[in-house]
């Protein structure tokens, strides 16, 4: 049985850190921001305001970027690898003992299903951390033998990039806050943290860990703020080494070009319009499963989400008539009401911005063969919506929605040439999803796809698989291996004896 006045006592907690005056944290310290000013967080459940963030710009980041770099220079750069693992794993157990606190601020924040948040969104944040924590002790070079002239001693070393600045997005605020700086902080770097301005709370909850865990000063920054102030401030700073960016494509083209100012190193998590393939030999209750929550998984705001559906023409109905009755049997809500199933979108903006998608797709001759009903009231809701009649013409299919919105079409070639190019005939590349119980075509689609990651009947993410996109969707890689490498350089040493 639930415990009902330790829940309410959770979350009367949790409305109270919202609600606290909430400065920038700097060098171990909490500070006002020097302009002075603030600007409002909201609840996307039922639009009610929740408490305010300090707004941070030009001089902020300044400050910051320097208490990075000292930190760099100084007791960051002397601490043994084991030591950072240790702080690493230390901070992961912090955020499980705090679980539940986590869980509601990002709730309350962005509007998502409070199991959801419980089930995966802290979880999958301790995963990272534990996970990134195994890689300090592990970044070794290698010995070279070189074939020139005289006897050489040669060898490579990995070094941290440096400072790094990481932005984040609101749809998965605690989990990609951890995504970027677990990975850095293992690499030896120091870091600046900016939360989207829609959901800074979780990363300022972070913040107080941080410090209570025993990081040294310097070593994580949280500058919370306006994009166009202080996230284009950061780009901006020479003394940012690297940017870790994920958001929409656009946004990513203006960091490209801010960037240049010196030559930062930049890794781009950006947008994606993900196929979902479903071939004739497909276990068809698996794959409607697996479509519908691919969809309207935290309403639709994932950039990975299955966004356009290529099934076969013998499935074809019905896969569509399953989603569809998926989408009218979910229950849209508040977060924290226990019996929602999809959230809202994260703010009144996004909200238009999906039902004019739905509208526009609508008068380019799409229809609605599915949808389910939007909770009334005052929250950001929009119904997971199915559309069919749909072409690679239309807005709705070539442009990334963040909604949930499916467009769902057919296919009669079982040329697996032809699936592919219908698959990859978008400017992104971030992921697919194939369902087939053939082993055969399995492989080969994947080779054909032109996406960062293919997941075959099913799968999510883990932190020890690369994770990144093709085209338009992005640069570098996070998680594994390469995404922990991505904040070093490589550096070759040559010794003649």
């Amino acid at each position: 049985m639930p415990d009902i006045a330790k829940d309410q006592l959770a979350l009367d907690g949790a409305r109270q850190f919202a609600g606290r005056e909430h400065g920038l944290f700097i060098d171990g310290e909490w500070r006002e921001p020097r302009s002075g000013s603030s600007f409002e967080t909201f609840n996307p459940g039922d639009g009610s305001r929740i408490g305010r963030a300090a707004a941070g710009g030009e001089a902020d980041v300044d400050l910051a970027v320097r208490a990075a770099r000292a930190a760099l220079d100084g007791p960051w750069a002397t601490m043994k690898p084991s030591e950072r693992a240790r702080l690493l794993w230390r901070l992961a157990d912090a955020i499980e003992a705090h679980a539940d606190e986590f869980a509601l601020l990002e709730t309350l924040n962005n509007g998502k299903p409070l199991r959801d948040a419980r089930m995966f969104d802290v979880p999958h944040a301790v995963e990272v951390l534990r996970y990134n924590a195994g890689w300090p002790t592990k970044l070794n070079g290698e010995s070279v033998n070189l074939s020139g002239p005289g006897t050489w001693h040669a060898y490579t070393v990995r070094e941290p990039v440096g400072v790094v600045a990481a932005i984040v997005p609101w749809n998965a605020p605690l989990a990609m806050a951890v995504a970027k700086t677990a990975p850095a902080l293992a690499a030896g770097c120091t870091i600046i943290l900016k939360p989207a301005e829609q959901t800074p709370l979780t990363a300022l909850r972070l913040a107080h860990l941080m410090a209570e865990v025993g990081f040294p000063k310097g070593v994580f920054n949280l500058v919370t703020g306006l994009g166009e102030a202080a996230g284009a401030a950061l780009v901006a700073h020479p003394g940012v080494d690297k940017v870790t960016f994920t958001g929409s494509t656009e946004v990513g083209r203006l960091i490209v070009k801010g960037a240049t100012v010196n030559m930062k190193r930049v890794t781009l998590e950006l947008g994606g319009k993900t196929p979902v393939i479903v071939m004739p030999d497909a276990d068809i209750n698996r794959a409607i499963e697996g479509a519908a929550r691919s969809i309207f998984t935290n309403a639709g705001q994932i950039c990975n989400a299955g966004s356009r559906l290529f099934a076969h023409e013998s499935v074809f109905d019905a896969l569509v008539e399953g989603v569809a009755d998926f989408a009218g049997k979910l229950r849209v809500g508040p977060g924290l009401d226990p019996d929602t199933q999809m959230g809202p979108v994260v703010s009144a903006e996004q909200k238009a911005r999906v039902l004019s998608y739905i509208e526009a797709g609508l008068r380019d001759g799409a229809k609605i063969s599915g949808q389910g009903s939007a909770a009334s009231g005052p929250g950001y809701f929009v119904p997971p919506t199915v559309l069919t009649g749909t072409n690679p013409q239309m807005s709705v299919v070539r442009e990334e929605i963040f909604g949930p919105v499916l467009c769902a079409m057919s296919f009669s070639d079982r040329d697996l040439d032809a699936i592919a190019a219908q698959a990859n005939d978008t400017d992104y590349g971030l992921g697919a999803i194939v369902w087939t119980q053939n082993l055969s075509a399995a492989h080969k689609l994947a080779r054909k796809i032109k996406a960062g990651t293919v997941r075959v009947n099913g799968g999510g993410l883990d932190p020890a698989l690369p994770f990144g996109g093709f085209k338009q969707s992005g640069w570098g890689r996070e998680n594994g291996r390469e995404g922990v490498e991505a904040y070093t350089e490589v550096k070759s040493i040559a010794i003649a004896l």
